[in-house]
């Protein structure tokens, strides 16, 4: 079973290959450029270096969203390109999913958060029961006074990652009352690696999709369908 999986949800741009659960090749990139530019060439890298035959790949994983606007097409066009010319499948993860299985097995409370402005996260809750990843709260948008409250409620400690914790770190710290903790710069951004690996168990549950059925979950309109929106109110 081999994974292409791919990641343009955020600032970061990242990009694997995984065979029968085996990691060959991870390609990550945290730097202020476009994914126009850096999407395409990364994968061309990787499939060079591990002598990938795109013929071989069995799915193509792609993070479907929440995210950047930009980002997530960039990506899904990407994943729907492949798809279309090799004749493979799409494995669809959720973006807020894939970034919490960065925290395989972990004993906490897992609490990814996306920055999404104006005081709101992309969020989700979610724990391990040994291996098995749970989720508590699927992946939502949320002022990030509501997240705190709920996570205060269930009061296990919290292990935060993500680029919300950027924005909004002074905020958790003032306001939070139960344990929690920020996860180490292996952990707290996207991984295409944790991508594929969540994957490949969606593969073997049959959640998967074609090329042309993919398209990304925004979970909020976007700025101008906003204020489209709120001009045809007003007209």
């Amino acid at each position: 079973m081999r994974i292409i999986a791919i990641d343009s949800s955020a600032m970061v741009a990242t990009v694997a290959v995984t065979t029968d659960g085996v990691l060959n090749a991870e390609y990550t990139i945290n730097h202020k450029k476009t994914h126009s530019q850096t999407l395409l060439p990364m994968i061309a890298e990787m499939c060079k270096m591990i002598e990938l035959d795109m013929e071989t790949v069995d799915a193509i994983a792609i993070s479907g969203g929440p995210g950047s606007y930009t980002g997530l097409r960039i990506g899904s066009a990407t994943a729907k390109g492949f798809g279309l010319a090799l004749n493979k499948p799409i494995i669809n993860v959720p973006t807020i999913d894939a970034l919490a299985y960065n925290m395989f097995s972990s004993s906490y409370t897992i609490c990814p958060i996306m920055d999404a402005r104006r005081g709101q996260v992309y969020t989700g809750i979610f724990r391990f029961n040994g291996t098995v990843m749970e989720t508590i709260k699927p992946q939502c948008i949320m002022m990030i006074d509501e997240l705190i409250a709920e996570l205060d409620k269930i009061k296990e400690p919290v292990m935060f990652l993500g680029d919300g914790i950027d924005t909004q770190k002074d905020v958790i710290e003032e306001k939070m009352i139960t344990e929690h903790h920020y996860a180490p710069a292996s952990m707290n951004r996207q991984k295409a690696s944790s991508l594929a690996a969540l994957a490949e168990i969606y593969y073997a549950e049959g959640k998967i999709e074609t090329a042309r059925e993919h398209k990304p979950e925004y979970l909020r309109l976007s700025q101008a369908e906003r204020e489209l929106k709120e001009k045809m109110k007003h007209d």
